[in-house]
Formats: structure tokens, sequence, C-alpha cells
């Protein structure tokens, strides 16, 4: 197993060994030993969430406030995605930074994404199917969010516009610099 810091200030790309014959594979998609090259962790986690999307699909940009703020452990099941990360944490020097990184089901990569970081993802394939855990329930008082198409952020969802499906609510999310400039 590998371990890459991104650019993202305690965002990390984590590669399982993946151990592949004529069978098929194997591979250890989660050990807990491996947070502890993580940073801030609270040892455990409390929900894990399913998507499934299709194509054009974009997700986010989402997160968890105050108490509610949630660690995340993003892989891909099916299909490809490109996971997107915006660090929110006023005292990090990554502030209002993003970073984006693919993951899918053929190249087995996870991200790591620590508390008070957005996040989201865009479906690169013709339908994919996300997993991620958590290390504190969702709370809905507590949900927040950025729209996915800020223009200060000018993030590149590998996407056509015409091709692009939101929904209604991520679609009204405020920009970053309304909320956190």
């Amino acid at each position: 197993m590998q371990i890459e810091e991104t650019k993202l200030n305690g965002c990390f790309l984590v590669m399982p060994d993946v151990h592949k014959d004529g069978r098929g594979y194997f591979m250890e998609t989660y050990r807990q030993s491996w947070t502890e090259a993580l940073g801030e962790f609270t040892g455990y986690f409390v929900q894990d969430n399913q998507s499934f999307s299709h194509y054009g699909t974009i997700r986010g940009l989402h997160f968890q406030r105050g108490e509610h703020a949630q660690a995340k452990w993003v892989h891909v099941l099916s299909g490809e995605i490109l996971d997107v990360a915006v660090d929110l944490r006023s005292e990090s020097p990554t502030y209002g930074h993003h970073i984006s990184v693919v993951l899918s089901a053929e190249n087995n990569h996870q991200l790591w994404i620590p508390k008070g970081i957005a996040h989201g993802f865009s479906v690169l394939s013709e339908t994919a199917i996300v997993c991620y855990k958590c290390d504190a329930y969702y709370n809905k008082d507590a949900e927040g969010g950025i729209h996915p198409l800020d223009a200060d952020l000018a993030i590149d969802w590998q996407l056509p516009t015409a091709k692009q499906r939101i929904s209604e609510k991520d679609l009204a999310l405020p920009t970053f610099n309304s909320i956190y400039k």
C-alpha cells in the first residue's frame, strides 16, 4: 500500500496493493493502521455511504459543519469519477484551494479527505458506484455546500457543459466567496 500526500493539506491519495492472478484480484480496501499516517482522525468510522450515478452527474460540493464535520475515505466500486476536495479550513495553508483526482474501479485508488473539506465528484464513465466511509454521522442541520460551478473555484469537472447533470439543490448552493471570504 502506498500513501501520497496531495497538494491539499491533509488530503491523501491511498493506493492499496492489488494482488492479481488468472481468477481476478484481491485487495484490502481499508485498514485502520493506514489512518495513522493521515493526521487527525477519530480512529473509527460510523457511517458508510454509497451512490450510483450516470455519466455527467456532478454531486457536491458538500460538507458538514461544526461538531458534525466528517472525515471521509472515498473509493469507487464500479466506473470512474473525478473526485474533488475544496479546503474550507481558514487556518490551513491551502485554504480555498482544491484538488481533483481520478478514482476508478480500474486504478483502485482511494482518497482520504479530512474534516473541514467540501467534497464532490463527477462521473466520467457510463455509470459509477461510489462508496465512502465517514467518521461522524450525517446531520441535516449541519449540512452545507458550495455551488459546484463556482466561477472563482474554476473546477474543471472534465465534462462537456451540455452533458452535466446537477441537482436543483446543488445548483442553489452559494459560492465559496459568498460564505468564506
